[in-house]
This record gives C-alpha cells, structure tokens and sequence, in this order.
C-alpha cells in the first residue's frame, strides 16, 4: 500500500496531533494498560473484546518470543481483571514468516495457557502469501486444543474450499471482506464480487452447526442479512465482530437488540501500518484526517 510505505506520510501521521488523534480512534493505545481500560468501557457497554497486539511479519525468533510472551501476559490481565475479552493473534507476528514450525509452537503455548483460563485464541488472516500455512496452523492446534478460531477473507477466490475444510473442525470462524491488495488471480476485485461472495460464504457458515459463526463486517446491508439468518440458528451461538471505532452507532444498536457483539481491539506502538489499512478502507476516515491536520 503506498501510504504506508512514504516515510514522509509516515513521518506525518506519527509525530503530530491530529495524526495521533486519529489514531486513538482506532486504538486503544500504546500499553496493554491502555487497552485494559478501554475494554473495561466497552464490557460496560455490553460488548465483548477481542485484543489485537499490533505488530507483524516479524524479521527474528527473539521478537515473536517477545510477541508470544506478551500474549500470554495479556490472557493473564484478562483473567485477572474479569474482562468478557479473548486474544487474536498474526502468525507473521509469531515467526510464521521467518520459521513456521516457530509459529507453530508460539500459537501451541497461547492456546494452551488460553486453555486453562477457559479462554480462546483468534488466528488472524494476513496476505494471501500466508493464507495456506495459517490454516494448517489453525487445523493443527484446533485439533489438539478445541479453543481457536481463524478468520477467513471473503474476497480470496479459494475461501469456499477453505471453508468447507474448516467448518468441521469447530472453534469460531471470524468472516471478513479482506483488507489487503491482492491480484486479481488471487481475489475478487469489485465490490458487488466481493459483497456476493460475502454473502455466499456467510449463508454456509450460518447454517453450520459445528462452528460459531463470527460476522465481522459493517456493512449494514450485510449486518441486516446476517440478523434474518441468525432467526434460524435457534440457540446456537454467533457474534457480530466490528473494528474499534468504526460504525459506533450499529454497534450499539446491535447490542440494544440483543445480539452478541465483540469489538476488535489493537493496542501497541506498531500502529501505522494498521491505521492506514483503516484509512485505505474508508474515505471517510481520510477526510476526518485532513480536517484536523488543517484545523478546520
């Protein structure tokens, strides 16, 4: 993408006010402490959280430690602090880039200490480079622990077939649009392709009786379809996922009508890159940008 990668952007959003500004809309903050807080206030509001320790594609063993530890101090505080939240993870974060058998053992560690605090562990999808060897990690710990879940990217031509592969294994499926730029020969291009695959994809899952079905999408026509299909899901569990910050008023509704609701939280100093997928996502965001860089 190229505003994340110009320094001089970079440079911008990072060291003034307003870039900062805009940037604690989205985040929680720098410190796990930061985000403990801020979840505290949405359990208040009746929704659960899912914690997202910016930070991927990590390029040495010693920093997907460090990441994994810090995971594991975050499944701690949320344990002690009593909070209706659980942990979602990037492999690349966890060494899946540089050794997958690393990642392997990372995710191993967080979903047995998740285990033991009765607590699930979310594997995030990154770019399609990754897309294979993240779901043979989430195949393999959901095997042997029971606790996982793994998003999948509506846009990506092979999600179908994935799905069919993963829905028997259990866990929560988290279905998203897709964030990342991909080749046409790899994803679906156009909105209204990726809204009907949206759609497709969300209509298997909701009829799945073997998996939680996790709606991450602010796209109310979408949020209104997935409200008629969970007519029929009976008692079996499903939640609405939404990004912190984005659509505040359909995530109070949705919760004001009695629908599970879980806001995606980052939290860290590796932000920018997260940022400017938000802004890529929805102009919007970019004009509430240029607004309070100039004052107005």
């Amino acid at each position: 993408m190229a505003i994340t990668e110009s320094d001089p952007v970079q440079r911008l959003v990072t060291t003034t006010r307003p870039g900062k500004t805009l940037a604690r809309r989205f985040v929680a903050g720098d410190t796990l402490e930061d985000a403990v807080a801020a979840a505290r206030t949405l359990n208040d509001s009746g929704a659960a959280v899912s914690f997202d320790l910016l930070g991927e594609e990590v390029t040495n063993r010693d920093s997907a430690v460090v990441a994994t530890d810090e995971y594991l101090d975050c499944l701690r505080r949320i344990e002690k602090e009593g909070l209706d939240a659980n942990i979602s993870v990037k492999p690349t974060q966890l060494g899946l880039a540089i050794d997958p058998s690393l990642a392997g053992e990372s995710i191993d560690r967080l979903a047995r200490a998740a285990l033991v605090l009765d607590n699930t562990v979310t594997l995030d999808m990154e770019d399609s480079r990754y897309t294979r060897a993240t779901i043979e990690l989430f195949e393999t710990a959901q095997r042997a622990h029971g606790n996982l879940g793994i998003a999948i990217q509506a846009y990506l031509r092979r999600s179908p077939s994935d799905l069919e592969r993963l829905v028997p294994l259990g866990g929560h499926i988290r279905l998203c649009k897709g964030a990342y730029v991909e080749p046409e020969e790899v994803a679906l291009t156009s909105k209204s392709e990726v809204d009907r695959a949206f759609a497709e994809q969300l209509r298997v899952l909701m009829r799945a009786s073997t998996t939680t079905p996790a709606i991450a999408t602010h796209d109310s026509a979408l949020v209104d379809l997935a409200r008629e299909l969970a007519v029929d899901r009976g008692q079996a569990p499903y939640e609405f996922q939404m990004l912190y910050g984005v659509r505040p008023d359909l995530q109070r509704r949705l919760v004001a009508e009695g629908h599970r609701l879980r806001v995606y939280l980052p939290f860290g100093s590796e932000w920018y890159p997260y940022l400017t997928r938000r802004l890529a996502e929805r102009p919007a965001n970019a004009w509430f940008f240029a607004r309070a860089m100039f004052g107005h």
